[in-house]
C-alpha cells in the first residue's frame, strides 16, 4: 500500500500555468507513475505517464502544454501545466503502478487536487 499526496492545484485564468506535485511514501524510481483527471459528469482520463526509465506518454489533449517529471531523491512526481484552458478544469489525481506491466489497471491513488481554469 502506497500513500500519495497531491498539491499545487489552484484557480487560474486561461493561459496561466501551474505545477502539481505528488509526494509518495515509496521510492518512486521503482515504479510507473502518472497523472489522471476527472471533471464533473465525465469519465476519468489519463493525462500523462512516466516510466522507470524516464520515458513519457501524454494525452493528445495536453501534448505540448504539459510536462511530467520525477525527482526520485524526493519521491515526488510533478506535472507542469502551461497554456491552461477552461477544458483543463478537473480534479487531478496522482497514480502509482507497482506492476511490471504499467497498465494502471489497479494503481495506488492520491486524494486529488483541484484545478480550475476560468476563461
Amino acid at each position: 500500500q502506497v500513500q500519495l499526496v497531491e498539491s499545487g492545484g489552484d484557480s487560474v485564468q486561461a493561459g496561466g500555468s501551474l505545477r502539481l506535485s505528488c509526494l509518495a511514501s515509496a521510492n518512486t524510481y521503482r515504479f510507473c507513475m502518472g497523472w489522471f483527471r476527472q471533471a464533473p459528469g465525465k469519465e476519468r482520463e489519463g493525462v500523462a505517464r512516466i516510466y522507470s526509465d524516464g520515458s513519457t506518454i501524454y494525452a493528445d489533449s495536453v501534448k505540448g502544454r504539459f510536462t511530467i517529471s520525477k525527482d526520485n531523491a524526493k519521491n515526488t512526481l510533478y506535472l507542469e501545466m502551461n497554456s491552461l484552458e477552461p477544458e483543463d478544469t478537473a480534479m487531478y489525481y496522482c497514480a502509482l503502478d507497482a506492476t511490471f506491466y504499467c497498465h494502471f489497471t489497479s494503481p495506488s491513488w492520491g486524494q486529488g487536487t483541484q484545478v480550475t481554469v476560468s476563461s
